[in-house]
């Protein structure tokens, strides 16, 4: 059963998770991310952005356990890190966004 008082320190660990996914671009590659593996050129195409700029927030993302990466080949493949918490995130902004996954 979930604690009625969340502590400081989960408080502000959500805090972070929604900071994180509070910019627009994050939030898209995040939400392209939960439904398929990517490198950074397959992003940066999909997004029209520059490689660097997707790098950039692959990284904020990365560094904090949101996406996670896999060699292949010459090539880094991008994709939502498994676990409950990304799980919820995702649920979270398909409710916001009233939008459904590809595959529902």
């Amino acid at each position: 059963m979930a604690a009625h008082n969340p502590t400081p320190e989960t408080l502000e660990a959500a805090a972070d998770d929604f900071r994180l996914l509070g910019d627009a671009t994050r939030l898209r590659i995040f939400w392209t991310l939960c439904h398929e593996e990517l490198s950074v050129a397959a992003v940066a195409e999909r997004m029209d952005m520059t490689s660097p700029a997707v790098s950039h927030h692959l990284r904020a993302l990365r560094d904090t356990g949101l996406v996670s990466a896999r060699r292949d080949g010459r090539e880094m493949r991008y994709r939502v890190s498994a676990g409950e918490r990304c799980d919820l995130l995702h649920h979270v902004v398909e409710q916001v966004l009233k939008v459904e996954c590809p595959e529902a």
